[in-house]
């Protein structure tokens, strides 16, 4: 494992010293999985190596999710495995979101990468071995807690599972634990609000000090940060990544983005205008490309996460730096009577009123056209002053009804707020 030193000198590093690195270990890494992997073994035939320069990556195919699918058989086991199923140690599947969930598989050598990889995040949170961090998921198939659990021992930080409890429960061993980190999604911090204060308790004399999410957009938009920082006292962390793919970003120093973490990634920008390589700060979608995971590899990846990128930048890191985080995704995107919206963009203004303790936005067709309607548990009674803002904002006029209170469902894992009910009849 790379130590506190290694890993911010690869942070800051100057561009073209971190091409050659990437290319060293792009070369390293093709060289292992090639011909043995399949999957880019027929992907890549044409390929000559090594590659003179990291610019020959953009001439190679896209990898695509749907292609990773195999589909069929009692065991459906992902495209791009490298080496025999007997060499793998750990099975976790995608959350099946955006489409049917995707198993993936890691070596015992890849786990140790996973691990690897996460120790960015947590330098990022000032993670120390006298912490102690208590983790508010149901240890299912998904990967990313099972890889911080990992990576918080590795640490030397006192680790707290906290699977099959109520959410009362966890608010009560944060505070018999005395746990002083957090991990869960925006949407749970939010929530465990929500029940505290139906239990009188004051989340913000429980002792946290910072809470890492990830999982959804909501810990790089301000008012969801500021709406999570105000009422726990404690520090918002974001990070991102994907099962696919790993843990990728963490949080900037600032909180208002996402660095990349190019010591374990090469990170591309497909502009969403031109489908070329995206001018810095344009709408864009990240292509990534692992570096470490050599028995489930992915090259040029499309994630459809949208993200627009600053190369040069006031952050103690040459990493690029992602403004807002993730700003959506690629097929979330809809156009209101010719407003380009995406649901993050909706959500930041929502949660800029406090009184709002659930929401729901329904995209569906009007005749040709997008349209979009959003529910919310409102106390004040009032949607039309929502409606109203929307419209000042966004220059967009939707439907904003009310529901009542505890009728809209509240998510431990990904939220899922956004339902995209345009190609149903």
């Amino acid at each position: 494992m790379k130590n506190k030193q290694q890993r911010d000198f690869q942070s800051r590093i100057d561009r073209s010293q971190r091409a050659e690195y990437q290319c060293q270990r792009l070369n390293q890494m093709l060289s292992k999985i090639l011909p043995h992997n399949r999957f880019y073994a027929e992907k890549l035939s044409h390929l000559t190596l090594p590659l003179p320069s990291l610019q020959q990556l953009a001439t190679l195919p896209y990898t695509f999710k749907d292609e990773l699918l195999t589909g069929g058989g009692d065991v459906d086991l992902p495209a791009n495995l490298t080496y025999p199923e007997h060499q793998y140690v750990r099975y976790h599947r995608t959350s099946g979101t955006s489409g049917r969930p995707l198993a993936v598989l890691d070596t015992a050598e890849d786990w140790i990468w996973w691990s690897d990889t996460w120790q960015y995040v947590l330098d990022a949170a000032e993670i120390s071995p006298d912490d102690r961090a208590l983790l508010a998921f149901s240890f299912g198939p998904f990967i990313g807690f099972w890889s911080a659990f990992d990576a918080l021992i590795n640490r030397g930080v006192m680790t707290i599972p906290a699977g099959s409890m109520s959410s009362l429960a966890r608010l009560q061993l944060i505070r018999t634990s005395k746990a002083n980190v957090l991990f869960c999604t925006p949407s749970y911090a939010l929530h465990l609000v929500e029940v505290a204060k139906e239990n009188q308790i004051d989340v913000a004399d429980l002792g946290l000090q910072r809470i890492i999410v990830a999982g959804e957009p909501g810990g790089s938009i301000p008012a969801i940060r500021h709406r999570i920082e105000t009422n726990w006292n404690a520090r918002l962390i974001d990070h991102c990544g994907a099962s696919e793919i790993g843990p990728w970003g963490f949080n900037a120093a600032d909180g208002e983005g996402l660095i990349i973490n190019e010591a374990e990634f090469i990170a591309e920008f497909r502009s969403l205008e031109t489908n070329q390589a995206a001018k810095e700060g344009e709408l864009s979608e990240l292509v990534l490309t692992t570096l470490g995971r050599l028995g489930s590899p992915v090259i040029r990846y499309r994630t459809g996460d949208l993200v627009r990128p600053f190369v040069n930048h006031n952050y103690d890191s040459t990493f690029v730096f992602l403004k807002g985080g993730v700003l959506g995704r690629a097929d979330d995107m809809m156009i209101v009577r010719g407003v380009n919206i995406f649901p993050s963009s909706i959500e930041q203004i929502i949660h800029s009123f406090p009184e709002v303790a659930e929401f729901r936005m329904i995209a569906f067709k009007k005749g040709e056209l997008d349209s979009l309607r959003i529910e919310v548990e409102d106390r004040l009674g009032q949607p039309e002053r929502i409606a109203k803002e929307l419209l000042v904002r966004l220059n967009l006029k939707v439907e904003v009804t009310a529901v009542p209170l505890g009728s809209l469902p509240r998510y431990e894992m990904k939220g899922q707020r956004f339902q995209d009910r345009r190609n149903q009849t």
